[in-house]
């Protein structure tokens, strides 16, 4: 079956992606075609699901190691994988596919933990992640073979199991005239260089630091949960940047680590941004002087990247912005000034003719499919691997 997969010309893939923000799955179908470094890939259908907020509060407990029970954590990786199958076929009926068409279906899953710096305490350097929304029932509701669980086997190759798209990002997006940078704005922020010309061993991408997460960890607050996120930036607008707060946050020991990095949730998540609160509510600040402080802070962390890791080896003309906080005006405003000063123009997703929305699902239907070829799909100059693994595992659904 993976052989007679991998040898069609065309091929039809459901990718799926729930991110670090937990606002729901997204479900991207495409038409993938070509082979090796040259593929192309078309969107078909794109849909989010958002999940329950009982499904969201439970997922949620689970970012506390303490709450992450075994029972909690088994019950949610079986409870997601009927979402996500749900969501896969939501897609495909919007798209007026019939499910037999589809060859297969790709799921990053949702990040529950992720611990990529080696811990040497039992005598071998063990990195881990988790990532729940089991393949296997994904495969059995939809009757589709299920590539699921990527980032393991870059770990076990000695990476840090992210970031994935750049691989992606590598082979849509690189020109041969001049050096463009990739920056998704999800839960947490991540940069792609793309070197003019760039084989991939030229590459590299690192996380930037928190991308919405703190910004929607205020509005949060501010509404008791009414609102999740910055809709339209419109609080940041309104609120005034505490640059005290804003010097005492970017001096985190994150932002001058070395390359490869990464973090999430377990740097930057609720403990991280009770501080936050904590502080505003000492020193008098609205929450939309916190939400202006939060979007300048991501907007300043990625401007700083950029001079730290990008400048010194390359001058930059564009970076092209995606996921969620793309769609924020105050935040574009914002790393527009910053990269401005630096010669970068600031464009997103759509100023392209694409989808930010869609991109992350589209890039794991692009990694699935590399899988089904038997072909590396990672960069370990990103991760930080010793070589090029084969991310993915397998399942199929039952023979009917």
């Amino acid at each position: 079956m993976v052989e007679r997969i991998a040898n069609k010309p065309c091929r039809l893939a459901v990718g799926l992606m729930s991110g670090t923000s937990v606002d729901g799955i997204d479900a991207a179908l495409v038409e993938l075609s070509g082979s090796g470094d040259g593929p192309k890939v078309k969107l078909l259908a794109f849909q989010n699901m958002p999940y329950p907020e009982a499904v969201r509060e439970k997922i949620f407990a689970l970012f506390q190691p303490n709450n992450a029970t075994v029972d909690k954590l088994g019950y949610l990786n079986f409870l997601l994988g009927e979402y996500f199958a749900a969501a896969a076929l939501a897609v495909i009926r919007e798209a007026g596919v019939r499910r037999d068409d589809v060859d297969f279906i790709a799921s990053h899953g949702q990040t529950i933990w992720h611990a990529p710096v080696a811990d040497t305490a039992d005598g071998y350097p063990i990195r881990c992640t988790v990532q729940i929304g089991e393949g296997a029932v994904i495969a059995e509701r939809t009757g589709i073979p299920t590539v699921s669980d990527f980032r393991v086997a870059d770990m076990a190759a000695g990476g840090q199991g992210a970031p994935l798209v750049p691989f992606t990002e590598y082979l849509l997006y690189r020109r041969e005239g001049e050096t463009i940078l990739l920056q998704n704005i999800g839960g947490i922020g991540n940069m792609t260089v793309l070197p003019a010309g760039a084989s991939p061993e030229a590459v590299y991408a690192f996380d930037t630091g928190p991308g919405n997460m703190i910004i929607d960890a205020v509005i949060t607050a501010a509404t008791n949960g009414a609102e999740r996120f910055d809709r339209d930036g419109a609080a940041a607008a309104r609120g005034k940047v505490c640059e005290a707060l804003l010097k005492t946050l970017s001096q985190d020991a994150y932002y001058t680590l070395p390359l490869p990095k990464t973090t999430g949730r377990e740097h930057f998540g609720e403990q991280y941004t009770a501080k936050l609160l904590s502080y505003g509510q000492e020193h008098g600040l609205s929450f939309d002087d916190l939400a202006a402080t939060a979007t300048e802070l991501t907007a300043w962390s990625i401007a700083d990247a950029y001079t730290r890791y990008v400048l010194p080896r390359y001058q930059a003309t564009e970076l092209i912005a995606g996921g969620g906080g793309s769609y924020n005006p105050t935040l574009l405003a914002a790393l527009t000034r910053r990269l401005g000063a630096h010669g970068v123009n600031v464009r997103t997703q759509e100023d392209l003719g694409l989808s930010s929305d869609a991109k992350e699902a589209v890039a794991f239907a692009l990694l699935g499919d590399r899988f089904l070829a038997g072909l590396p799909n990672v960069l370990p100059t990103v991760t930080g691997a010793k070589h090029a693994a084969v991310m993915g595992k397998l399942s199929l659904p039952s023979a009917r």
